[in-house]
């Protein structure tokens, strides 16, 4: 397993709290296909199948943290 960039860290931390590839894209000013290519990226880096495993996966080895993650109330406080 590879360790992920901090850009990749920020994309998976998005997809943790729910964030579409499209919703990331709008965020990070970078477009929907650069978003695919990080998760693809991302989920051979961590050997994940899917977003939900790359997020386990990534808690589990500390590449998040539960920090990364908002509750839906911490979203709503944020916008």
């Amino acid at each position: 397993m590879r360790s992920l960039t901090a850009r990749r860290r920020h994309v998976l931390a998005l997809v943790a709290n729910g964030h579409t590839n499209a919703q990331i894209g709008r965020l990070l000013g970078i477009h929907e296909r650069t978003v695919n290519r990080h998760l693809a990226e991302i989920f051979q880096a961590l050997g994940a199948r899917d977003r939900a495993n790359a997020v386990a996966i990534a808690l589990v080895t500390g590449e998040l943290t539960a920090h990364h993650i908002h509750t839906p109330d911490q979203q709503r406080e944020a916008a």
